[in-house]
């Protein structure tokens, strides 16, 4: 069995601790600096000759944790590794997947072409914007949901009278999951978007009167559509009004917009790190998912079924 290690690049240094700790094995040494211009230098600090390589690196901005991420490949195939596998917690640029207008970027594609062409053998993620961005890689792809972390911690509040909502019509498969999970009802916002970042909700397609409401979405950006969704929901009769989000990305005056919402409480998981880590809201929770990883990349390193984890 060819031995196993995990690097990490400066995204998120604490979680891939963590999933290193959970694996059982210790992080590896990679060393990385900048010049005085700011290019990267990458060097991996031990021998890697014939190891099964995990390199955990989520490629939120600034653009450097994607370069980074690409360097480390490009070192560890030129270093001989057995296998190269880019764990990426939350992949960067999925919202652009499509030609919605003329003369875009579909950067989603992009940046998978970049990652293959360094050299990755396999990638591993969790809860990407749009599930058909598996399709862009030509090489393996596991996909993770945050769904069982945060299914368990529901179960365990015992919420009365649970409706789950999906906030617009792109999220209802996974909503829908988390109602049979936790045998609640489900409702839908129906929204409209009018500019990037900006969003209106409409309709609430559902019963939430009385309800305790739990909104389930991947990415939680500038909180536009949660604001909506928070506010015509209350006028709609929920009770409470939580919210559970995979990548919390929650950039600008997000924080703020929930503040004003009067979020109950909103979970995130740790993808990627609190902008604000030392003073965070306090109807903020952060959930980890370094389990599911350290999981998964166990059963890569061992050839075992991943979907089998979701059963």
């Amino acid at each position: 069995m060819k031995e196993l290690k995990i690097f990490t690049g400066t995204a998120h240094p604490e979680l891939a601790k963590k999933i290193a700790d959970s694996v059982g094995v210790p992080l590896g040494e990679c060393e990385i600096k900048r010049f005085s211009d700011g290019e990267i230098w990458v060097k991996f600090a031990e021998n890697i000759r014939g190891n099964d390589v995990f390199i955990v690196q989520p490629t939120h901005p600034p653009a450097d944790h994607l370069l980074e991420l690409l360097l480390m490949i490009d070192a560890a195939r030129r270093a001989s590794a057995y296998r190269i596998t880019a764990v990426i917690p939350y992949f960067g640029y999925a919202r652009q997947d499509r030609k919605d207008q003329p003369r875009v970027a579909i950067s989603a594609r992009l940046v998978a072409d970049l990652i293959s062409t360094a050299g990755t053998d396999r990638v591993l993620t969790m809860d990407l914007h749009a599930s058909q961005i598996q399709g862009f890689f030509n090489i393996p792809v596991d996909h993770l949901y945050a769904a069982r972390v945060f299914t368990d911690l529901f179960r365990k509040a015992n919420i009365q009278r649970p409706c789950i909502v999906s906030p617009d019509l792109g999220n209802i498969k996974i909503a829908r999951a988390y109602a049979k999970r936790l045998n609640a009802e489900l409702a839908i916002v129906d929204k409209r978007r009018a500019a990037h970042n900006v969003a209106e909700a409409m309709n609430i397609l559902g019963d939430v009167k009385d309800r305790n409401v739990l909104i389930i979405d991947d990415i939680v950006d500038t909180a536009g559509t949660i604001q909506a969704a928070i506010t015509g929901l209350r006028a709609a009769g929920a009770n409470s009004v939580q919210v559970a989000c995979t990548h919390g990305v929650l950039s600008g005056v997000a924080c703020e917009r929930l503040t004003e919402a009067k979020v109950d409480a909103m979970y995130v998981s740790d993808t990627l790190p609190l902008r604000d880590p030392v003073n965070p809201p306090n109807w903020l929770h952060v959930a980890s998912v370094a389990g599911e990883f350290a999981e998964a990349i166990l059963r890569i390193h061992n050839d075992a079924s991943i979907s089998s984890m979701f059963d």
